[in-house]
């Protein structure tokens, strides 16, 4: 996985097609987000440090209109 921009997250996650997961562990928090049953991207929420992953070929799962 590889760190991509927050509006390339939004867009994967306002996606209906794909399945969101939510876990939180003390200070750590994080978001993952399937379709169907891989991985294509991640939220890891650490005390004030946000970051966003996604696989290497996350562009294939963006969806086509642009919100940005």
């Amino acid at each position: 996985m590889k760190l991509i921009m927050r509006s390339e997250f939004d867009n994967i996650r306002l996606n209906d097609d794909h399945g969101l997961e939510a876990d939180s562990n003390g200070d750590k928090q994080i978001v993952k987000i399937y379709c169907g049953d891989t991985l294509i991207a991640k939220r890891v929420k650490h005390k004030k440090s946000i970051r966003y992953f996604g696989v290497s070929d996350y562009q294939k799962y963006l969806s086509e209109e642009s919100s940005y």
